[in-house]
């Protein structure tokens, strides 16, 4: 017996690329960045396809040690706030905390990029209204 032709509507959801910055100024950064980089390489609906080396910086706009950056382009078919959600997810469970803007912290990932869209969500913007201005996120992107 041959399988049944699959339906339109059973049809696979679309994939978009993903570009996400990661940075980490507390504890060990260079340990928490692998550490999310390896969470995302098994997270599901997420393909980890690429990783820039790791690189340090100062802090831009604000205090503290310096950072650990790096960048990972990503294949999903999650939609933006579904990423969104999950990347805020794995900062909480590096114990990431928001005292104040710009405060240090033991994990960063910001989205960069969602395929070609632009996206202006109250909770999102894409492409990140700021990464041409952070040598720290071209970088890595290069």
């Amino acid at each position: 017996m041959s399988p049944a032709p699959k339906l339109e509507d059973e049809a696979q959801p679309p994939q978009v690329m993903a570009w996400i910055g990661l940075g980490a100024n507390l504890g060990n950064p260079l340990r928490t960045l692998k550490s999310a980089v390896q969470v995302l390489s098994r997270a599901p609906k997420i393909s980890l396809l690429a990783c820039s080396s790791f690189y340090r910086s100062a802090p831009h706009e604000a205090q503290g040690p310096d950072f650990v950056n790096a960048v990972v382009l990503i294949r999903t078919v999650l939609q933006a706030l579904e990423c969104l959600q999950h990347l805020q997810a794995l900062e909480a469970a590096h114990c990431r905390e928001r005292p104040y803007t710009n405060a240090p912290r033991t994990l960063d990932l910001d989205l960069l990029l969602w395929g070609d869209q632009k996206l202006m969500l109250p909770e999102l913007q894409v492409p990140h209204p700021r990464m041409h201005q952070r040598a720290f996120v071209l970088l890595p992107m290069a």
